[in-house]
């Protein structure tokens, strides 16, 4: 772990620290905020090597979906780049709508509240933990996620900003940040400036109209961002969308040549 999520959430005392893990879920087995760690990944071809000196992009699947889910998307929007795609160390019990294979980085489908702070620290950190252990510390990183996801790809920042050379959020949402020691680092993303793009759709069913719009309100006064909302679209992305995402990667040259 880095000395500088060291330094920021060790400076919170003891009482702040056993906040970070909340009430037992009654939807997903375990305590909200409990510690969290990365065992399975999926890399691009070259085992995420093939174009070191490009970013790589660290894939962030949604609820009840594992690690090959946005491997297909990546092929598509940035197939120049490596990427790698991490699995979330929730297991959803296959009973009912669940068939083996899937996972989530949340107690809950949608977490709310003080619920939602502890599931998005102790998800973002255990990200942000195996990027340091395992990928090299001057190789550009860029998270893209969706839905559970997309709010890691935004919450990583609130954790360890100068890490991430930019950061991309689909369908994602935003933790309230009122739990101390969850988002230990808002204070200093802002001066960071670093590139967001925040894609929705107009009809989600999923994440409330409001929610979205804090998301994105968030995101204007902490990064720069590129929001783009899509009518008609629900819970889900779209080739306009990949299009619109494809054109950001190339204006910020981050996934080049791709036009």
């Amino acid at each position: 772990m880095s000395d500088a999520i060291e330094n920021t959430t060790g400076s919170a005392d003891s009482n702040d620290k056993t906040k970070l893990i909340g009430r037992e879920s009654d939807v997903v087995p375990g305590r909200f905020g409990e510690p969290l760690q990365i065992t399975h990944v999926q890399y691009s071809h070259g085992g995420g090597n093939t174009a070191p000196k490009r970013p790589l992009f660290l894939c962030l699947h949604g609820w009840g979906s594992n690690e090959t889910d946005l491997a297909d998307m990546m092929r598509y929007v940035a197939p120049y780049n490596d990427f790698a795609s991490l699995r979330a160390p929730l297991t959803l019990q296959p009973a009912g709508r669940f068939a083996p294979g899937a996972y989530s980085w949340l107690h809950d489908c949608v977490d709310t509240g003080e619920d939602l702070d502890r599931d998005a620290f102790a998800a973002a950190k255990a990200i942000d933990d195996w990027v340091s252990a395992n990928i090299p510390d001057d190789r550009a990183v860029v998270p893209i996620g969706f839905s559970q996801g997309g709010l890691l790809a935004i919450h990583l920042l609130r954790v360890h900003p100068e890490r991430y050379a930019a950061t991309i959020s689909l369908s994602g949402f935003l933790a309230p940040g009122t739990v101390a020691g969850t988002a230990p680092a808002d204070d200093r993303v802002a001066e960071l400036n670093i590139p967001t793009f925040f894609g929705y759709g107009k009809n989600d069913t999923v994440i409330p109209m409001p929610e979205l719009f804090a998301t994105a309100a968030w995101l204007d006064e902490h990064t720069f961002l590129t929001e783009k909302s899509y009518r008609g679209l629900d819970h889900s992305v779209s080739m306009e969308e990949f299009s619109d995402l494809r054109d950001w990667l190339a204006a910020h040259n981050i996934a080049p040549g791709i036009l």
